[in-house]
């Protein structure tokens, strides 16, 4: 088995630039199987970039980094799009990643059902329950519809071609049924609680934790290069990606 490899960054990349645009996806397997065998490999032009980066083997426990954000906060956005999405394909043998879709939204609770006010306002609450419902039905395969998502001009338009794209298999209609029914409902309150839960509270978003713990120092690392702080934290034997480093700033914070 070939494993989750680096050759899934080049479609992500690819398709940064065609989201809004006119699009052809002819492999019927979604980014994470891509490299699971050869002859998926084959079948999704990839082989050459599975087998050249299917080098590493974790040997530690990997590194989880939890990404507590709202979907339309600007600097939530830069660092999903330009660290964490990057540094996961680059290092996911060696890193889990946890999605937190609520960030400075407020909850009330009325009967037993939920109700949400967000900081960027309704659209953003609507984002939020829409990359809930994506992580609960695709697990981590949610992460490139959601990327694809942020790094779009409008996130909400963006929503249904990216799932086309990474997940055709899925139909929009059983996303948005979660979204406006009871289960989206109790997924976000999900996210309430362990939003609020954090220790430290959160002040602002992106709000970052390294394996459940939150410090100025790693807050800062992961914002300034996630791909450099993972790959110092894995006390295993070292991939070779790490070797070639990822750097890219991002500052820009949404405060409570």
């Amino acid at each position: 088995m070939f494993g989750f490899k680096l050759s899934v960054l080049f479609f992500a990349v690819f398709s940064l630039s065609k989201c809004s645009g006119r699009f052809v996806y002819s492999c019927k397997y979604p980014p994470s199987q891509w490299c699971d065998s050869e002859d998926i490999a084959a079948e999704c032009g990839v082989l050459e970039q599975c087998m050249k980066f299917n080098v590493t083997k974790p040997n530690a426990d990997k590194v989880n980094v939890s990404l507590y954000y709202e979907s339309l906060c600007p600097g939530c956005r830069g660092f999903l799009v330009g660290q964490l999405l990057p540094t996961f394909i680059m290092l996911s043998e060696i890193m889990n990643v946890d999605l937190v879709p609520y960030g400075n939204a407020q909850e009330k609770e009325d009967q037993g059902k939920y109700t949400f006010i967000c900081q960027h306002g309704e659209g953003e609450c609507q984002g939020n329950m829409i990359e809930t419902c994506l992580l609960d039905k695709l697990g981590m395969d949610a992460l490139f519809v959601i990327f694809c998502m942020e790094s779009g001009t409008d996130v909400l338009k963006a929503a249904q071609p990216c799932l086309a794209i990474y997940n055709p298999e899925i139909t929009w209609d059983s996303v948005m049924k979660c979204v406006t029914g009871d289960q989206g409902n109790k997924l976000m309150h999900g996210n309430a609680v362990k939003t609020n839960a954090l220790k430290p509270p959160h002040v602002y978003v992106p709000w970052i934790t390294i394996n459940g713990e939150h410090t100025d120092d790693l807050q800062n690392k992961a914002m300034t290069s996630l791909f450099s702080l993972v790959c110092s934290l894995y006390k295993g034997e070292k991939p070779a990606a790490c070797t070639l480093g990822l750097k890219k700033e991002t500052t820009s914070y949404c405060m409570k």
